[in-house]
């Protein structure tokens, strides 16, 4: 509900308004959501339990699968039950915890895609010194160092928001919580905030998307010398990315 001075609850406009499309939304997204649960489940399991997939590579892709449940739980399963609803509303503390965790466990995956290819650098282009440099200690400090990224990010993100003022309107053209939504409700002027908010997750990207081309490049450029058995070999390990 909203009053003069404050807003304690909001309401979504949802992805769709027919109520028969919602239904067939929801049909159709709970499955995918459920199989992305279970598969990246299956992998986690996996992984634990088998001693020959102990391997750095198969740790990383274990981390990134945890992480992808928790990031697809943070806002789908609101999303899916609302398509069940008529009004969709959500609480604001329940907004910015929304916004909090998705931008946490997103930029968490991020960095976690950027210590993969950095394993694939590693393995392919140095594979003599490769149990040296990815040892279990430094593997884990870089998945802490990805967790410990994705908070200060959100963390960041959230402090920009949460002083911001909500006197209504309280309804958030959107069908789940997001910064540049929220702050269209503030009552007050959003640039500064929204352009740190920018900066913020637009610096993070683009250095990811830069590390990221450049360690596949590196790695297609090393494969040259490669036999053709080698470089099929070579390639099918980043498969899994």
């Amino acid at each position: 509900m909203a009053n003069e001075n404050n807003v304690t609850e909001l309401i979504f406009t949802g992805l769709f308004q027919d109520p028969e499309v919602q239904k067939v939304c929801f049909l159709l997204f709970l499955p995918v959501y459920l199989a992305t649960v279970l598969g990246n489940g299956l992998i986690v399991v996996t992984v634990n339990i088998t001693k020959s997939l102990r391997s750095p590579m198969y740790f990383f892709l274990s981390s990134l699968s945890l992480v992808e449940i928790c990031y697809s739980s943070t806002i789908v399963p609101k999303f899916i039950t609302d398509l069940l609803v008529k009004i969709k509303t959500i609480s604001l503390k329940g907004c910015l915890a929304q916004i909090f965790f998705s931008h946490f466990l997103g930029v968490v995956e991020i960095i976690l895609l950027v210590v993969m290819a950095y394993d694939r650098y590693v393995a392919i282009c140095k594979p003599l010194h490769y149990m040296n440099i990815m040892s279990h200690q430094v593997c884990h400090m870089q998945v802490a160092g990805s967790w410990l990224g994705g908070l200060i990010h959100s963390t960041i993100q959230i402090l920009i928001t949460i002083p911001l003022p909500f006197c209504g309107p309280n309804v958030i053209d959107h069908y789940f919580c997001d910064l540049q939504p929220l702050f269209k409700l503030a009552c007050t002027d959003t640039f500064m905030e929204g352009v740190i908010v920018m900066a913020n997750s637009g610096l993070i990207s683009i250095i990811s998307l830069l590390i990221l081309v450049s360690s596949y490049i590196t790695i297609l450029v090393n494969l040259r010398n490669h036999s053709a058995e080698g470089r099929h070999k070579a390639l099918s390990t980043c498969a899994s990315h």
